[in-house]
């Protein structure tokens, strides 16, 4: 997608304008400022999509995505980090920093999401085929379904709209209930699902089967907030210690997994390092979906398509080329969680004391962790998206890293059918779910599994995904059915534990403090509040959310899997 992805951001960039301070719901048209024009060919319904696979979710990528995803799951430490400690520390409050922009940052790709739906059904003209306008539609609703599973799964609850225009005029409305708006995001990723290519158009983008992969995760949210059977409004689960989930989800969750798996073209990497190596992150085989970003200085490509997350876990001068990562780090919870044996997948997702680095530093030979600087006893940074800099690889500018943003791969889908599979037992033996949690064991160098059963999934979820934004929506989707085991838990972790360097300690690390400045969680912390900014333009995300009322199913089940 990359050489094409620059003629289309080149020829769109003029009119894409970022709005992190204004009310969520006046996102100018990024679109295109002459859309009445725009819309001429196949070619220019295509150029329409592409901002949404980058400049839409910039703000989310820069600090949200892993603030929230391990911040607030406590896989990282990041003590004077505005953005991640509050959350973290469950002390954050209405007032809070990255609220606003939380909300905002998802609501800005569901806004370009509905303009892009919008101005290609209204100003297409005759020479556009409707193959282009529907695959373009089920792009964007891609996108915008993404987006509200993560707002319904962080605030519990969201406004839903499908015209930007409309709202912009009446934007002083209710929020809807979480369990509508993640079915609202279920008929979206379902209309993708039936509706995209089989085979990318073009290098990067969404198909049908990365719709399934990402329905195999929405599913599982939807078994445990409802009760049985499809959802009607009416069967919200309301018991959220129940323990089971419902089986007509799970169902589902495992179609849509197995439809990925077995008819996507998709496979594991062999080597689990490569997975965030510069010559094969991108658009690797196991990419579900990707963020695309542009490579090159922001100079050269502007700002909203380049990838900043790096620069907030390099920690120093040698390993990148903007360095405000040195006290963010893995948390004394995530390090000690790791399985003695698992020393893979540690050594390429975070940086432990003499372990070696021969992609960062490489002109001085290499860099290995506390040897070539000293001082990092007391902490394990981030290595995953930390790849060094521009000598080291001919990509790395400041905030601008040209690394993808992974938002599903392939070794999620395979943790999702097993999940799926596992279902409301305590344990399972099957020979699918076996054989897919044993092939991303077997990439790690562990030990193949006899049995699986929810802590198998838990630790492999966190292992396998860790710093890559997932656990905390884990943590959430287990608390919809087993909530005060999830609070017992979040209350049990090392938070903001200090720890240093012991080789006599199975993990290598020993604890030296209790973590300071953290509440006793609760249930109310198992969703974030609405800033005070936003409550502020529209009174009425004070009150209760209201259902939402909903037409018929536009792709049916037996679309999907028949």
């Amino acid at each position: 997608m990359k050489n094409s992805t620059i003629f289309i951001i080149a020829a769109l960039s003029g009119f894409l304008a970022l709005t992190s301070c204004e009310d969520f719901l006046t996102h100018d048209n990024t679109t295109n400022a002459n859309q009445e024009t725009f819309f001429d060919s196949d070619k220019a319904v295509a150029a329409a999509t592409a901002p949404l696979y980058n400049y839409v979710w910039y703000s989310f990528n820069e600090k949200f995505y892993y603030g929230m995803g391990d911040g607030r799951a406590n896989n990282i430490t990041a003590r004077w980090s505005p953005y991640i400690y509050p959350y973290t520390n469950f002390t954050e409050t209405a007032l809070s920093e990255g609220l606003e922009e939380a909300w905002g940052s998802l609501y800005s790709v569901v806004a370009q999401s509905n303009y892009t739906i919008n101005n290609i059904r209204q100003y297409s003209g005759p020479q556009v085929s409707e193959a282009a306008k529907v695959q373009a539609y089920a792009e964007a609703r891609f996108m915008r379904g993404l987006a509200y599973w993560y707002i319904g799964s962080l605030w519990g609850k969201g406004i839903i709209y499908e015209n930007t225009a409309e709202m912009v005029n009446n934007s002083v409305v209710p929020a809807h209930r979480g369990v509508d708006v993640i079915e609202f995001a279920i008929r979206d990723l379902e209309y993708a699902a039936a509706n995209l290519s089989r085979t990318a158009s073009n290098e990067g983008r969404v198909t049908c089967y990365s719709a399934y992969g990402i329905l195999s995760r929405v599913y599982l949210s939807m078994a445990g907030l409802t009760s049985e059977g499809e959802y009607n409004g009416n069967n919200i689960a309301t018991d959220f210690n129940r323990g089971t989930r419902n089986p007509y989800y799970l169902d589902l969750a495992r179609r849509a997994a197995l439809k990925a798996i077995e008819e996507g073209p998709y496979s594991l990497l062999g080597n689990y390092g490569d997975l965030f190596a510069v010559s094969t992150t991108n658009n690797n085989s196991e990419s579900v979906f990707q963020l695309q970003w542009l490579q090159g200085s922001t100079d050269a490509i502007g700002w909203g398509a380049n990838n900043p997350m790096p620069a907030f876990f390099s920690w120093s001068t040698m390993v990148g080329e903007t360095n405000w990562g040195n006290a963010t780090y893995a948390s004394y919870d995530l390090v000690q969680a790791y399985d003695k044996q698992d020393r893979i997948r540690r050594h390429y997702t975070i940086a432990t004391v003499g372990e070696e680095y021969p992609d960062l530093n490489v002109k001085n030979g290499g860099y290995i962790y506390n040897e070539t600087e000293s001082g990092y006893e007391g902490k394990c940074n981030i290595k995953k998206y930390v790849i060094g800099k521009i000598d080291d690889n001919g990509q790395s500018y400041q905030q601008s890293s040209g690394l993808n943003t992974y938002m599903m791969r392939l070794a999620e889908v395979y943790l999702n059918l097993a999940e799926a599979i596992l279902g409301n037992n305590a344990v399972t033996t099957d020979a699918t779910a076996l054989t897919y949690v044993n092939l991303i064991r077997g990439r790690a160098g562990m030990p193949a599994l006899g049995s699986i059963t929810y802590e198998d999934l838990r630790y492999e979820r966190r292992i396998e995904l860790a710093l890559e934004g997932q656990y905390w929506y884990d943590l959430v989707r287990r608390a919809y059915y087993r909530q005060q085991e999830v609070v017992n838990y979040l209350n049990n972790q090392d938070r903001n534990a200090g720890y240093e360097w012991d080789e006599t300690e199975e993990s290598q690390y020993a604890k030296t403090g209790e973590g300071t400045g953290v509440a006793v969680a609760t249930a109310a912390n198992l969703v974030l509040p609405i800033s005070d900014v936003d409550r502020g333009r529209n009174p009425l995300l004070n009150n209760d959310p209201v259902a939402f009322e909903f037409g018929e199913k536009e792709v049916t089940v037996s679309d999907l899997f028949n």
